[in-house]
């Protein structure tokens, strides 16, 4: 359903707020986030569920908390809720994180990383509980 609902709807809704007035950055009273901003964060995390699914999902659940393909692989619903994540955080994470073993010794493209970390902040949620392994 998650799918369903970032592939076909998300887009949809935050496209329809490209009207909506500019809103002010959480802790800036003199910043703003374009409408435009909005879309840009949508259209990367399309991206980045096409390419977690593409790419990632041989091994990782890209999609819900269920097990991963290969157990060693954390679903990315349990990544996105590690305690402390941020942005940025994940950024440096997924720089760094397929280097060992060899079989995911592989980089990832910077443009990626930016659509793929968008895509699994979606992911986030104060709800989240671990499942039972």
């Amino acid at each position: 359903m998650r799918l369903f609902f970032l592939g076909a709807i998300l887009p949809l809704v935050l496209t329809g707020c490209a009207t909506a007035p500019a809103r002010q950055a959480a802790g800036n009273s003199n910043a703003v986030v374009d409408s435009s901003e909005l879309r840009s964060d949508a259209n990367a995390a399309v991206d980045g569920l096409a390419f977690a699914q593409a790419r990632c999902a041989g091994c990782h659940n890209v999609t819900d908390g269920l097990n991963s393909p290969n157990i060693s692989a954390p679903p990315f619903e349990a990544i996105a809720n590690t305690r402390g994540l941020t942005d940025d955080t994940l950024k440096s994470w997924l720089r760094d994180s397929h280097n060992y073993p060899g079989q995911m010794d592989f980089e990832i493209d910077e443009k990626r990383i930016d659509d793929l970390a968008a895509y699994m902040l979606t992911l986030k949620s104060p709800d989240y509980q671990p499942a039972i392994q």
